[in-house]
């Protein structure tokens, strides 16, 4: 039960943390990855367990390779910012 509750929770609160504001991530990818490994090394995960938490790193995995997000969506880059 407890182990739903937190990735439920995660799957909640990771993607605003990681967009976050105009400073950047509120809590960096690392630390999400270091919260989703923890509870893979539990035991007696259920299959849909195991596949919610594989879903949230390939969410990591995916904005780690395209850069952070904007709010709108869509990727942060030099070309976007208006000086």
């Amino acid at each position: 039960m407890f182990f739903d509750q937190d990735i439920a929770h995660i799957a909640r609160v990771m993607m605003p943390s990681l967009i976050g504001d105009f400073d950047g991530p509120i809590l960096p990818a690392e630390y999400w990855r270091r919260r989703l490994h923890e509870l893979l090394e539990g035991t007696h995960l259920t299959r849909a367990q195991l596949c919610a938490l594989d879903s949230l790193l390939l969410q990591l995995d995916d904005l780690e390779a395209r850069g952070r997000p904007t709010p709108a969506g869509k990727n942060a880059s030099r070309e976007n910012v208006l000086i």
